[in-house]
């Protein structure tokens, strides 16, 4: 205990101060250094591409620093995963709102030219295809498909292998509403999984 509040404070004995902030930034990287890819992974999967997971990460930590001093001390990774899921709601619902444009009509120029859009290869996307061979395309979309609150659910159970009471407190949720929302997401995926195996 004595050895945290040294480290967060920045109080020392018979050596050179640092600053509170300067303490309290060295302890949260090296937070977010230990757990850096199981939160990278979350967002991934919560986002199902590299781009929106990196947006969703920034946005995350800058928040989590900007409340750090709330931080009480114990499971960081339960109190991240928190952030990530309640920022990526915030965005999904943020996205629902963005005007959709065609992607068959291109643009005008500044000067009235016609320009038409290319869109990337994310099978190209090495992320992808390195996240690809854990995943398959069939389970991606049938995450793809669960409601937010129940992807966070079953991500954090089944690829993070939290304990239903450590998902309760990362997501901030009853143990009962995490069973029912693993059940429910597990129920739905297992349908649209059965669904895709009988298109294809």
């Amino acid at each position: 205990m004595v050895g945290a509040a040294r480290a967060l404070t920045g109080w020392r004995i018979g050596a050179k101060t640092r600053t509170a902030e300067e303490n309290r930034l060295s302890a949260f990287e090296a937070m977010v250094a230990r757990d850096w890819d199981r939160f990278y992974r979350y967002a991934y999967r919560l986002c199902a591409n590299s781009d929106d997971a990196e947006d969703l990460l920034s946005e995350s930590l800058i928040e989590a620093f900007r409340i750090f001093d709330r931080y009480r001390g114990e499971g960081f990774d339960k109190w991240m995963f928190r952030i990530l899921t309640t920022n990526r709601i915030d965005m999904a619902r943020r996205a629902k709102v963005r005007q959709a444009d065609s992607l068959d009509a291109g643009w005008t120029g500044n000067e009235g030219e016609k320009h038409s859009r290319e869109i990337a290869d994310v099978a190209a996307d090495p992320e992808r295809q390195v996240i690809g061979a854990t995943y398959s395309e069939a389970l991606q979309q049938a995450l793809d498909d669960l409601p937010e609150e129940f992807r966070a659910a079953i991500l954090l159970c089944d690829v993070e292998q939290m304990a239903y009471q450590e998902i309760a407190v990362a997501l901030n949720i009853p143990v009962g509403t995490v069973r029912s929302r693993i059940s429910r997401g597990r129920a739905q995926m297992r349908k649209t999984l059965e669904a895709l195996g009988r298109k294809g």
